[in-house]
């Protein structure tokens, strides 16, 4: 029997249904909102004995669930999963993670699949998440929650919960806030420059706007809710501990002087192993189990970096607010449009911008209207740059979910629609990593596209900063190392320009934040951003003047949409010919913007100017000079523009008495003519007895 739950939230009710489907789920709830319902369901599996939580989510948006058929021509059902959908996976196991218990280790598969949807209401996201939390909550499954999430727009500066996909698009400030009864646990933000304190207010009015949702998944398990199975309980052996903490706790300090994380790593990897040599030894009396020996050693190494960084004290010798060195270049690659390396301590990102024309852009096929994505920013994290052999699969949920953060965070400083009429597409490989890498992309595309010459309002910078919680105490840390990221409580990551916040993405490990650490935390980015943009702008102070010499140049016309027909010619032949005769490439959307673009300008410029004659208005009393097309007895036929003819009649031909037309003019023969007039009609009269007339008496 189903069983419903139901609460406002934002404009619209918001209903959590159990009960109908997916019966043989460990847990399978509905969420419906207006016209869109997202099913979810959670599927516990089997113990593995791995050392991180075997947690699997998956996101589909069927196309069927806004009237569409998927594919091609020739293959009608959903592909891989798109860019969309696998953000949304991401943005469903980030707040979920954290609130499974400490050592829990069955497979744990979540799965969200939209059955309806209508650009009308809410993007089915948030839905989705909110069933992942309302699915495990009613399992069997061990989870600390229910956790809810809500978007927030600011759509003509008043806030709106849960706003229409039309409304997002247009609005000025967008945050998606997970979170649980008094924490927030996860944020994806982006803004156009918001200060900090609005962004904060955005956050934790999201924040209250949640209770609803908890409210009613917790009535929900109350009436239906399964008993939950929770994981034994881990013993620690203490004394092995002790024995660990005893062997290896001053050579773990000594390390901390060493200058690289390579040589941290090989130092650390160097004392583990001989501990296990050493306590291992299957002829001692006692040997222990190697397993245990190294999960004793990391706890060691976890707790000894938490405690430094509670003195005050990090890995490698910084104060908790200092950004580590940072060197920037541009112009490296001699043959690309644009490009950049940026280092921030170990961390370095090479990024490289690409210039190219509408028929570059990406065509973007989803629930709703197909669009067309202009630029794009793409994330690569090869294994060499953490020191390791491992073969390319392709790009990563990660690499996906770290270049649309750093996309989203530089959209906001691009030039206007029909400003700058290329498509950009940019590559971050990251060289080497040590913590925050998507922020360096962030860093080193700015500068990428400044090397490149597009003129962006302003550069952005990010930065991450994390946490330390400790006996109550929070302690922040400004640009973190990757053992501070592993280690530590949170990764708060903050782009922006000097002006306000273009993109936040928060991801926890402990319960939540608080409204002081929320504050704090952006308070921390907005001052190493300001530093890390002061030292950018010393490298390159502003985009160059022009466009990269490598890169195609573009130059827009606009035509009247009726024209259009007479710009592509019958069959196409009129578009054709212009772009053999110039060398230029043409392209004309449907709204009558003409793009010409070659890497020649000369080109470019000797095409646009045909297409200007082409549609250019005679202009009477304006000499042209123009070719004879056709000659009948009573006159000849000039062509003065592109595709525009006028009549020279024979009286008109010379200032004297013309018996035969040729014996004036020939087939082929350019002229100079006068426009005497044009009719209603569009019929031109032509003269060169006018000109000679002039002459003459100019002779005179």
């Amino acid at each position: 029997m189903a069983v419903a739950v139901e609460s406002q939230v934002g404009s619209k009710n918001l209903i959590i249904e159990t009960g109908d489907l997916a019966g043989q789920a460990s847990g399978a709830v509905l969420v419906k909102y207006g016209d869109a319902v997202v099913l979810v369901t959670v599927v516990m599996g089997d113990r593995r004995d791995i050392p991180f939580l075997p947690l699997f989510v998956g996101y589909r948006e069927e196309l069927f669930a806004s009237g569409k058929i998927p594919g091609g021509r020739f293959y009608r059902r959903e592909g891989r999963p798109s860019m969309k959908e696998t953000l949304t996976m991401r943005m469903i196991d980030r707040p979920m993670r954290p609130l499974f218990p400490e050592g829990y280790r069955n497979e744990v598969q979540i799965n969200g699949i939209v059955l309806s949807a209508e650009a009308e209401e809410c993007d089915p996201d948030v839905l989705a998440m909110v069933g992942a939390s309302a699915a495990v909550t009613l399992s069997p499954i061990p989870f600390d929650g229910p956790v809810a999430t809500v978007r927030v727009a600011r759509v003509d500066g008043e806030l709106v919960v849960n706003p229409s996909v039309q409304e997002n698009d247009q609005s000025d400030l967008s945050v998606v806030v997970s979170g649980t009864r008094d924490r927030v646990v996860m944020i994806e933000a982006e803004a156009n420059e918001a200060p900090e304190d609005e962004v904060a207010d955005a956050i934790l009015f999201a924040q209250s706007e949640l209770q609803s949702i908890i409210d009613i998944q917790e009535e929900l398990a109350m009436e239906v809710g399964k008993p939950k199975q929770l994981p034994p309980e881990k013993e620690d052996d203490e004394d092995l501990f002790r024995l660990v903490k005893e062997k290896a706790e001053d050579r773990l300090r000594e390390k901390i002087n060493l200058p690289t994380k390579l040589a941290r790593d090989n130092a650390e990897q160097t004392i583990k192993d001989a501990l296990v040599d050493e306590l291992c030894d299957e002829d001692s009396d006692n040997p222990a189990d190697p397993d245990a020996v190294k999960e004793c050693f990391h706890r060691l190494v976890r707790e000894m970096t938490r405690e430094m960084i509670c003195t005050g004290q990090r890995v490698d010798g910084r104060g908790l607010d200092d950004v580590r060195p940072i060197e920037c270049q541009v112009g490296l690659l001699p043959r690309t449009h644009g490009s950049a390396m940026f280092r921030r301590g170990e961390t370095q990102a090479l990024v490289v911008a690409t210039l190219g024309t509408s028929m570059d852009e990406e065509l973007v096929d989803g629930l709703y209207e197909e669009y067309g994505r202009t630029f794009m920013l793409q994330y690569k994290h090869p294994s060499f740059a953490v020191g390791e052999a491992k073969p390319d699969r392709g790009p990563s949920r990660r690499d996906i979910g770290h270049g649309a953060l750093a996309e989203k965070a530089l959209s906001k400083v691009l030039p206007a629609d029909g400003e700058f009429p290329y498509t950009l597409r940019l590559v971050a490989a990251i060289m080497e990593s040590n913590g925050s890498t998507s922020q360096a992309s962030v860093c080193g595309a700015t500068l990428s596209l400044m090397d490149a010459g597009v003129p962006i309002r302003r550069p952005v910078a990010g930065i991450s900063i994390g946490l330390i919680e400790e006996a109550g105490e929070c302690h922040l840390l400004t640009d973190i190392l990757g053992s501070e990221d592993h280690f530590g409580d949170m990764d708060f990551k903050v782009a922006g320009s000097q002006r306000g916040i273009t993109a936040i993405q928060l991801d926890v490990k402990n319960r939540g934040l608080t409204e002081e650490v929320i504050r704090g935390a952006l308070e921390k980015g907005r001052n190493a951003r300001l530093h890390i943009l002061r030292e950018m702008l010393k490298t390159l102070p502003e985009p160059r003047a022009d466009i990269s010499a490598n890169a195609p140049r573009l130059i827009q016309i606009k035509i009247a949409q009726d024209e259009i027909g007479k710009l592509i010619g019958p069959g196409g032949k009129t578009i054709r010919g212009l772009e053999e005769e110039t060398g230029a490439t043409v392209e004309v959307d449907d709204d009558g913007t003409v793009t010409v673009s070659s890497p020649d300008s000369a080109k470019a410029l000797a095409a646009k100017e045909r297409i200007e004659q082409m549609f250019e208005k005679p202009e009477v009393g304006r000499i042209y000079e123009g070719k004879v097309t056709g000659i009948k007895d009573f006159g000849a036929f000039v062509e003065i523009l592109p595709g525009t003819d006028g009549l020279c009649h024979v009286s008109e031909l010379a200032d004297h008495y013309v018996e035969n037309v040729e014996d004036v003019v020939k087939m082929g023969e350019v002229v100079r003519v006068k426009v005497l007039a044009v009719d209603d009609q569009g019929k031109i009269r032509l003269s060169r007895k006018a000109i000679e007339e002039e002459s003459g008496s100019q002779s005179e």
